[in-house]
């Protein structure tokens, strides 16, 4: 149930006009205001992972995918970027959210209608009734307390917010083309080395079969050799069905049809140069994340709900104005008479059951709620940085080490071979080493996989080079 009073024009005769806009703006300084959320969080000083806390800031690049020194990469980066429809889709939420910004701020407008009308009605025995009027009609809602103002900022936190959220888009596409790609070649890399070795197992089995037809090996030895042949050609069916499916995977990110896609061909794991990068510091990370920066932004917003919610509970005031003409004539204002009307209106609700009251604490339940997200989300951007220091030295560790574990494996595989063949060693010697060979050949290739995708997530994880005074784009995902 509302109550309205109404207030002709016959108001502002009553009181002089400039006592009227004087009273007015006075009203007006009281819109309800909600004070800016501020989410206070301890900052550790340096990573736990060496990182001293005079460290340089960092300064990753906005292209940081051209530091693996990969033509390929740089081109499927480049593809991704003006193919995604994920990337698409990001953009047209942006462009979602500035139509609901102007939208909201057409509320502090003021609304404009005309109408026509001509009508003739005829009686039987009476005569024909005519009639023809025009009329236009303005009307506008003082925003008193601020109502539609705080909408209207709830409504720009929330584009802001969108805008950060296609950045965030971005640099997770690029990273992911990057992951993917590095993924793809390590998966060549271990056919390769599934191949090479099953081009051992079989140059081992010919000559266990030579010796066995001299007489010098068993039927045993022939079938444990066989035996590692056929575990090698089973081993390369699933690297190779995986490697399929990690190039059309790629496919997909770029926006092409995966049928008949292909890449990488002329490039090796191994090629790829492995970056340093450098993290800064930790309180660097809250503006140079556009995740972090959108949930901050996100809070701003929830303040401006909870200052409409509170502003609903306060009056409305209105003002109205109307002009028209009107005829007894059809299709004609020919010798019509004019009128005007001004109108003033204050509305107030006097009971609704609650609703508003719940309106409020509705909206700052959902504020509580961003607050809470905000600072999980700041934890965990420091936890997946410090991973991501951890992760990168200790693969960089791990490759060195399992270079030499491989080339040791290849010493030992060709004095075996040697001495079995001299009939010093059993072929027992020979397959150990074969395995040994292979496993280290296949962990190098996974560890290398490793430490490229390391500087990928550190990339990422630190912003993929954007930082808050960065231009965002508006719409265009290119």
């Amino acid at each position: 149930m509302g109550f309205k009073i109404t207030m002709h024009s016959a108001l502002t005769y009553c009181f002089p006009r400039s006592a009227l806009a004087a009273a007015l703006l006075v009203v007006a300084g009281c819109a309800v205001h909600e004070p800016r959320t501020s989410v206070s969080m301890p900052l550790p000083a340096a990573w736990a992972a060496g990182e001293s806390t005079s460290a340089a800031s960092a300064s990753v690049s906005q292209e940081w995918w051209r530091a693996f020194g990969s033509a390929q990469l740089q081109a499927l980066v480049g593809e991704a970027l003006d193919g995604s429809s994920d990337l698409r889709t990001a953009a047209e939420r942006v462009r979602q959210a500035d139509i609901a910004l102007q939208s909201a701020g057409a509320a502090q407008l003021p609304g404009v209608s005309a109408s026509a009308g001509s009508s003739g009605n005829r009686r039987e025995g009476a005569s024909t009734a005519k009639s023809t009027s025009l009329s236009l009609n303005v009307s506008y809602e003082v925003d008193l307390w601020g109502r539609i103002a705080a909408d209207v900022d709830s409504a720009r936190a929330q584009a802001a917010a969108t805008r950060l959220d296609l950045e965030t888009a971005r640099i997770t596409l690029t990273a992911s083309v990057a992951t993917t790609y590095f993924q793809l070649l390590a998966q060549r890399e271990r056919v390769e080395i599934a191949r090479n070795n099953l081009a051992i197992a079989e140059r081992v089995l010919s000559v266990v079969q030579s010796r066995a037809r001299n007489g010098v090996a068993t039927p045993l030895e022939v079938s444990q050799q066989t035996t590692t042949v056929l575990q090698q050609r089973t081993a390369l069916v699933p690297l190779e069905e995986q490697q399929r499916q990690t190039v059309t995977a790629l496919a997909l990110l770029l926006g092409r049809q995966p049928i008949g896609f292909n890449a990488g061909e002329g490039e090796a794991l191994l090629q790829m140069q492995a970056p340093s990068v450098t993290p800064g510091l930790p309180s660097e990370l809250l503006v140079r994340r556009p995740d972090l920066q959108a949930a901050e932004t996100r809070l701003a917003g929830a303040d401006a709900n909870v200052a409409a919610a509170r502003a609903a509970l306060l009056p409305s005031f209105s003002l109205s104005a109307a002009g028209g003409v009107g005829s007894a004539a059809l299709l004609s204002l020919a010798g019509g008479t004019g009128s005007v009307s001004l109108a003033a209106s204050l509305a107030q609700t006097l009971f609704d059951g609650g609703r508003k009251d719940l309106q409020i604490d509705l909206a700052r339940s959902q504020r509580q709620v961003l607050i809470e997200n905000y600072a999980s989300a700041v934890r965990q951007a420091l936890k997946e940085v410090q991973d991501g220091l951890g992760n990168a030295d200790t693969a960089r560790r791990q490759e060195v080490t399992q270079s030499e574990v491989i080339a040791q494996a290849q010493r030992s595989l060709d004095l075996s071979e040697r001495r079995y063949r001299e009939g010093v060693d059993t072929l027992l010697t020979v397959l150990e080493a074969q395995r040994t060979l292979f496993t280290a050949q296949d962990s190098l290739a996974q560890i290398r996989q490793s430490r490229l995708t390391s500087a990928v997530d550190l990339y990422r994880v630190l912003g993929g080079g954007w930082s808050a005074g960065a231009d965002v784009p508006q719409t265009d995902p290119v």
